[in-house]
């Protein structure tokens, strides 16, 4: 049986539709993203990776991509009006949001940053985001989002 995460705490909160899926995690050894969705036989271009990044004003930036795909540090930098960005180093991940590496929901975390989703999110019904802990994702409506977290589509990886 699955336990709650504060990502479905906050969803079933807001009465926001979502399916849970997860896989067994043997180890405190995570790989990827990519790795996630070949264990849930999941098509690549659904799955959707969280990072953070800080600018040098100290500020925190959330960008939610295809686990497949790479952030455009300049565009993310342009989009969140800072002159750059830079992702934050994973040993900063758990106290900033509340998530460790590989388990990094863009809901629930400690504070609400600017969040910024790439926009094929919007070319799918449903698509798959960390559950908040590793091998949990949620199905979720990508509008749905915009329910719970502060959301802007856009453009954000390299081509």
């Amino acid at each position: 049986m699955n336990q709650k995460t504060n990502a479905m705490r906050i969803l079933d909160q807001k009465k926001v539709l979502y399916n849970v899926l997860s896989y067994e995690v043997t180890s405190d050894e995570y790989k990827d993203g990519i790795e996630s969705a070949e264990k849930l036989n999941l098509p690549l271009e659904k799955v959707f990776k969280t990072l953070v990044a800080t600018s040098k004003s100290k500020k925190n930036y959330v960008f939610v991509i295809p686990v497949a795909k790479t952030l455009d540090l300049k565009l993310a930098a342009k989009l969140a009006n800072e002159k750059n960005v830079e992702l934050i180093h994973v040993k900063e991940l758990l106290p900033t949001t509340g998530y460790m590496r590989g388990g990094c929901s863009p809901i629930g975390m400690k504070k609400l940053f600017p969040t910024f989703i790439d926009d094929s999110a919007t070319n799918f019904d449903k698509i798959y985001i960390s559950g908040g802990k590793i091998g949990t994702h949620l199905e979720i409506n990508p509008n749905d989002l915009t329910k719970v977290i502060p959301v802007k589509f856009t453009k954000l990886t390299i081509d």
